[in-house]
């Protein structure tokens, strides 16, 4: 199945997830500097990124919908979707409230504050693995031959002969 929401024929949803991936993850790399340097410049740094990635991240979710709403129900890829979405709702909720820890003091954030954005970096590789999982094993919002319940690209196919 085809994205349900293009710009010029790409799926604006895939086309978007790059800058809240990217971002997100140049805060963390930025705050471990900031530990590693003990500088508070690098954390500072590390807030605007993390400002900037959860802007990007609710520009993204909308499109992310309206392709998971197309999905077949009762499907594995609907049920990936889910996981997916769901997950990629906690890891901004996560780094959202490690932001607002962060605004009094952006360049000396506390404990809380790191273990928290930490946590959603970690739990990104999961959801991230879970969208490709979508596009690129099953096919969802790029094949409009897509088979939503393809097999996980976990599982062992053993070839016959």
């Amino acid at each position: 199945m085809e994205s349900r929401a293009k710009l010029f024929g790409h799926p604006i949803h895939q086309m978007l997830i790059a800058f809240p991936l990217g971002l997100l993850t140049m805060g963390i790399i930025f705050d471990f500097a900031a530990i590693a340097s003990r500088t508070g410049y690098w954390a500072e740094i590390a807030y605007w990124m993390m400002a900037s990635g959860l802007i990007t991240a609710l520009i993204a979710a909308p499109f992310g919908i309206i392709d998971w709403l197309a999905i077949p129900s009762g499907t594995r890829a609907k049920t990936s979707g889910t996981l997916h979405g769901g997950g990629n709702l906690l890891v901004i909720i996560l780094f959202g409230c490690s932001w607002i820890l962060r605004r009094e003091t952006p360049a000396a954030p506390d404990a809380v504050a790191r273990v928290l954005s930490f946590t959603g970096a970690a739990l990104t590789l999961g959801t991230g693995w879970l969208g490709g999982e979508l596009v690129d094993r099953l096919g969802i919002g790029v094949d409009e031959g897509a088979n939503p319940n393809a097999p996980s690209s976990l599982c062992v196919r053993h070839v016959r002969t």
